[in-house]
């Protein structure tokens, strides 16, 4: 099991995570190459494949929970759901082969829920930026762990 896997309990085809390099109570920074095998560059576009924005706000997200979970305020068996997005920008688009770099701000963390903002970059130009609140939870007894 690699570090991300024990960080989030998202699996392929849907983990967005290659890395958190770094987690503070403050910030989170951790990045991703999103590949030509992604699942859906399928359809998003043929021959042009682009990054749909919702994946670049899940890719978001689950860069600040993986971060939390690092620094130890989310427990091991704790899941986390996106409540609201909001304040979304896209600026650039991501294609296949291209790295992001997610920098995520915890702007509140309780036991019942998270809230923060995040940027996603490539290189050094913004590709999108967004704010996101997650209600969290365990999971119901008898529910398997990954």
């Amino acid at each position: 099991m690699t570090e991300i896997e024990t960080l989030l309990p998202h699996r392929e085809p849907f983990l967005f995570v290659d890395e958190v390099m770094n987690a503070e109570p403050g910030s989170i920074t951790a990045r991703h190459v999103f590949t030509e095998n992604e699942f859906f560059f399928r359809g998003h576009f043929p021959g042009y494949p682009v990054v749909p924005g919702v994946i670049l706000i899940e890719t978001m997200a689950q860069a600040g929970g993986a971060g939390l979970r690092k620094m130890g305020v989310l427990k091991e068996d704790c899941l986390f759901f996106l409540g609201t997005v909001d304040k979304v920008k896209f600026r650039r688009q991501v294609r296949a082969g291209e790295e992001v770099r997610l920098e995520i701000e915890n702007l509140r963390v309780s036991a019942r829920m998270i809230k923060q903002a995040g940027k996603a970059f490539v290189g050094s130009e913004l590709a999108a930026e967004a704010e996101w609140m997650c209600l969290t939870g365990g999971r119901p007894s008898g529910a398997a762990a990954p």
